[in-house]
């Protein structure tokens, strides 16, 4: 089972590689990573979106937790939570396919961020799934380059009652 993983650590040099050395060294596989500073300049947000049974993450979590740099630990995938990925594609549009890259692009409220003469470079941004179907749906107009950022993810708020 997939589980998305929100670290709060230390921003500083190293911490980084502590923590994909602690999945290397234990043979699990990062899907996903996207780290950047919080509000907080000294602490950072690490991302992370792993596979693995209760057990494994359970023993992952503890794992990490025992890093000095490591300050909080979250399984988002234990409750409700948001998450988002952002795609930046650079499209085949000459004039046959111009019109059907822009309906498509509109269709999944990406922008169009740079034109040439024969493609376009689109950004969009949504869950996995709207990433994945975009990409599907644009494979036969002709994608020369995808560049794909990790999964970033937050908690939901608690609702008031």
């Amino acid at each position: 089972m997939k589980h998305t993983l929100s670290v709060l650590l230390q921003n500083k040099p190293g911490v980084l590689s502590r923590v994909t050395g602690l999945f290397s060294g234990r043979g699990f596989n990062i899907e996903s990573l996207c780290v950047a500073a919080t509000l907080d300049p000294k602490i950072s947000c690490l991302t992370l979106v792993t596979s693995g049974s209760e057990n494994i993450i359970e023993q992952v979590t503890k794992q990490l937790h025992k890093l000095i740099d490591v300050i909080k630990v979250y399984d988002l995938s234990e409750g409700e939570f948001v998450e988002r990925e952002m795609i930046l594609l650079r499209i085949k549009a000459d004039s046959h396919t111009r019109a059907e890259v822009l309906r498509v692009i509109d269709i999944f409220r990406g922008k169009v961020i740079d034109v040439s003469a024969r493609s376009y470079a689109v950004e969009v941004t949504g869950s996995a799934a709207k990433i994945q179907a975009v990409i599907d749906i644009l494979k036969p107009i002709g994608i020369k380059e995808i560049i794909r950022t990790g999964t970033i993810a937050m908690r939901r708020a608690e609702k008031s009652k």
